[in-house]
């Protein structure tokens, strides 16, 4: 029973390795279909269609990033046209204070929406992923180091509502993972 990272720590889940991208694939579609819900899969390149087996829904930060930019567009046109037209209308050589004046504020609606978006994108992303995160308790893992090389990876976390250590291993057993361990950590 291979054991990794500090054994008095919880245990984070169990990790197994596999031969080549196609096992991983294959691997994913069963666990998927076994019904776990917090797991992974590594791989040193992109997998296409991993998505796919593994089960994953669209993200929602496009939804989120989209409600940023609207925010940004709406707090662009109120503070043109709240000063210009409401508060404080100013008629220089007649030019006009209602809707026929937005090719002039266009520039300013464009770049808050674009502003407030990015911005959302990029915190957005971090706070889906749980980012900055220093520390993961697969780096525990001496043989997780190869991810980045040519070795390939699922781990199954202790959160599972069907997490069990026993049928977990046996389960990653069946599937053809190899070097299966327990990680503890975090």
């Amino acid at each position: 029973m291979n054991i990794a990272g500090n054994k008095e720590a919880p245990v984070f889940g169990i990790a197994a390795e596999f031969s080549c991208a196609r096992d991983l694939y294959h691997a994913a579609g069963k666990i998927r279909d076994a019904g776990f819900q917090r797991w992974d899969v590594f791989s040193p390149f992109p997998i296409h269609g991993m998505d796919e087996a593994m089960g994953t829904k669209r993200s929602v930060l496009g939804k989120i990033v989209f409600l940023g930019g609207l925010t940004g567009f709406l707090t662009a046109v109120t503070m043109e046209f709240g000063p210009t037209s409401f508060l404080y209308p100013l008629i220089v050589a007649g030019k006009p204070t209602n809707l026929f004046t937005v090719p002039a504020f266009f520039p300013i609606m464009f770049e808050l929406t674009i502003l407030i978006s990015a911005f959302t994108a990029v915190f957005g992303m971090l706070i889906m992923n749980g980012l900055p995160r220093l520390n993961h308790a697969l780096f525990n893992w001496d043989r997780f180091k190869k991810v980045t090389e040519d070795k390939f990876f699922v781990a199954i976390e202790s959160g599972d509502p069907k997490f069990s250590e026993r049928s977990a291993r046996d389960f990653l057993e069946s599937l053809g993972g190899t070097n299966i361990t327990t990680i503890h950590g975090d």
